[in-house]
């Protein structure tokens, strides 16, 4: 399997994952172009995606999709919810009815030789989910938008290869930043965003020996630094009840703009 970030932050999110027979992004929260651009960066184009799981419907993660939807015929997968919002979407454009593939959270299907596990999740959206995508023994996850976790998530994100988590936020940070109060209470509630101290916490409670790479993902423009994630995420990992340090596994800072490494396994 195979896993790379195109883009992922508070302004534009969309990730690759696949094998060597099976592609698809998660997520369209940037422009077609850019999609592509990223894409080209490992030899891939948009026409060898396989589909669009889409999360959630807020704008930094389906900006592009009705573009690439009617360029190029991508099946778009999400639940009802999702879709029904997406479609109420003025912003995104038509898109041809039948490239909706409605999905159920819990549900497991399958695309191409990759099984797709969509959870739900807690965030401010119609109806959102996380996905962890698997070929076989080996599981990558893309767990971003979530306000808070529970033990069903993680359970259902135990055991994976590689995982992009989200970092969205210094609690500092935001407090004390510019952000209206509503808004900051919105990105603290159980329906906001993970923290980076939260983000080490869940991480301290599933990781384990053959964890091969750690994405820090969604992280906020205004409320955080990737070096600042990078280290309180680490520091929660080495302080909380496990038995790792935060230097025991790789850890990177997914790009706001850039394109990250590709993860091969």
């Amino acid at each position: 399997m195979e896993m790379f970030s195109i883009a992922s932050g508070s302004s534009g999110n969309s990730i690759c994952v696949g094998n060597e027979t099976t592609h698809l992004l998660i997520d369209a929260g940037i422009s077609g172009k850019r999609i592509e651009e990223g894409l080209n960066t490992y030899d891939y184009t948009t026409p060898d995606m396989d589909g669009v799981l889409v999360t959630h419907e807020h704008g930094d993660h389906i900006c592009g999709l009705g573009v690439i939807a009617r360029k190029y015929g991508l099946p778009i997968y999400g639940t009802e919810g999702t879709i029904a919002a997406i479609k109420n979407t003025s912003s995104v454009g038509k898109i041809d009815e039948s490239l909706f593939r409605p999905i159920c959270g819990g549900e497991e299907f399958t695309i191409g030789d990759l099984q797709i596990h969509p959870m739900d999740i807690s965030h401010d959206a119609a109806e959102p989910v996380a996905y962890v995508v698997g070929d076989g023994p080996k599981h990558v996850g893309v767990i971003t938008d979530l306000g808070t976790y529970d033990e069903k998530i993680v359970q259902g994100i135990k055991g994976l290869d590689v995982l992009l988590l989200e970092a969205n936020h210094d609690i500092n940070m935001l407090q004390v930043g510019s952000y209206p109060y509503p808004l900051k209470q919105r990105i603290l509630g159980e329906r906001g965003h993970l923290s980076n101290e939260r983000c080490g916490q869940l991480l301290g409670e599933i990781l384990h020996d053959d964890m091969k790479h750690i994405f820090l993902g969604h992280l906020s423009k205004e409320n955080n630094y990737p070096e600042l994630a990078y280290e309180t995420v680490r520091l929660e990992i080495t302080l909380g009840d496990n038995p790792y340090r935060g230097n025991d596994f790789p850890i990177e800072v997914a790009g706001r703009n850039q394109v990250s490494g590709r993860i091969k396994f």
